[in-house]
């Protein structure tokens, strides 16, 4: 499995009901934050996938591309997590859900941190 270096701020919120997940090799992660080098990219969350930034619109070609690396069989098991910085802004959050149920991709799950909210 290939490690991804962020380039996007991910600290999680804290959930108390929360479920691991079962595969993690079946499991694709896309990281909304904001950039780790502020100076150069602003405070404004952005998109990670892979190892680069992309735009809400790239999120359905990023989809396909990760179907077509599995296994035929594995394909419709693929699950999306998405890991998002707690302070980033819904709206972001909410345009990338947009664009995976166009792409199809409705397994979708939200990384958090076991833990009771302060």
């Amino acid at each position: 499995m290939r490690e991804t270096s962020l380039r996007v701020k991910v600290k999680l919120p804290i959930a108390t009901e929360i479920q691991k997940l079962e595969k993690k090799s079946l499991v694709s992660y896309i990281y909304i934050g904001p950039p780790t080098n502020t100076t150069l990219y602003g405070t404004e969350s952005r998109i990670q996938l892979n190892d680069q930034y992309a735009r809400v619109s790239d999120v359905p070609e990023f989809v396909t591309a990760e179907r077509e690396a599995r296994n035929e069989a594995d394909r419709n098991l693929i699950t999306t997590s998405l890991k998002v910085h707690k302070e980033t802004k819904m709206g972001v959050v909410t345009d990338v859900k947009q664009e995976l149920r166009k792409a199809s991709a409705f397994r979708i799950n939200y990384s958090t941190l076991k833990g009771i909210a302060k």
